[in-house]
């Protein structure tokens, strides 16, 4: 075995240590296939008000630019899919967002991860990531041969389905590259694409972000625009529709991670609850939580559009 191998292989059991459920590992280079893509996607607007996805657009493409001297990306998943899920009978929020923001809590074990690689291989410059800054990691991801990319975007996995986060680390130091991820295994299934309530999935595989509930409940800053009145499917933070309707998360297996348990109260609120929430109460159920991104006045606007 090289020393690529080894350092590779230590670096993948350290990782499942840690609760990472994949871990795989590519070479640092220019995407050259997401570069038309990305473009292509900003130009027909379908990043809506999100401003910041024209930003950094050659960092997006090649992590060289933002670690300097990175030859490795390793790509991580972990996954969070809940134990219990919200009562049937009340506004929604997004399973990833039902515990301790993942934020913090993946990047505390990315900063374990790369400790443990300083500490075993030797000094190594790096930088890790997710979801919080100018990374494309789905691309990446799948050329470290962790899934394939899915009609509604997401990566997924044959045994794992796609409720996970993924993570980066970016280093300065020659590794074993795993083979990217070819095969796509959605066939002609549209289930994702029928069910989404806003038609924000194209048939080219494409998301038009400017029409996805996501984006309005998190993203957008000004009014819910009326013409989206009754299509929300009673979303108020984030949507899992086009998650929940596809075969490959029959495969999904609830998380171990306990700062992604909810507070109990969010698995037993109501419609009622929900209309009626005080700040205080936001502030208590949300105490950590990826939710307080959009502010109290914020759900609560989210929650007004979506009374009948």
């Amino acid at each position: 075995m090289s020393q690529r191998e080894t350092y590779s292989q230590l670096i993948k059991q350290e990782a499942e240590r840690l609760g990472f459920t994949a871990c795989g590992i590519a070479k640092a280079t220019f995407l050259e296939e997401e570069a038309k893509n990305l473009e292509t996607w900003l130009k027909n607007g379908y990043h809506g008000e999100m401003k910041y996805m024209e930003n950094h657009f050659d960092k997006r493409l090649d992590p060289r630019l933002l670690v300097e001297g990175s030859k490795s990306v390793i790509s991580l998943a972990y996954n969070y899919f809940p134990k219990e899920q919200q009562n049937p009978d009340s506004y929604k929020i997004a399973k990833y967002a039902y515990g301790q923001d993942y934020h913090h809590v993946i990047k505390d074990k990315l900063r374990q991860l790369m400790q443990f690689m300083n500490e075993e291989i030797g000094e190594i410059n790096g930088r890790a990531f997710t979801d919080s800054a100018p990374v494309m990691e789905r691309s990446w991801a799948k050329k470290a041969g962790l899934g394939w990319t899915g009609k509604h975007s997401l990566l997924i996995q044959k045994k794992a389905g796609s409720f996970f986060f993924l993570a980066e680390l970016i280093v300065d130091i020659e590794l074993a590259y795993d083979h990217p991820f070819e095969t796509d295994h959605c066939g002609k299934c549209t289930r994702c694409i029928d069910a989404c309530p806003t038609q924000a999935i194209l048939p080219n595989n494409t998301i038009d972000g400017s029409k996805c509930i996501s984006y309005f409940t998190i993203e957008l800053k000004d009014n819910l625009p009326t013409e989206m009145k009754g299509k929300f499917d009673d979303w108020m933070f984030g949507c899992d529709t086009c998650q929940d309707v596809c075969p490959w998360n029959r495969f999904s297996t609830p998380m171990n991670e306990p700062l992604f348990e909810p507070h109990p109260d969010l698995l037993t609120m109501k419609y009622q609850d929900w209309e009626e929430i005080t700040e205080e109460v936001f502030r208590k159920v949300f105490k950590k939580s990826a939710v307080k991104r959009t502010k109290y006045t914020g759900l609560q606007r989210n929650i007004d559009f979506l009374k009948k």
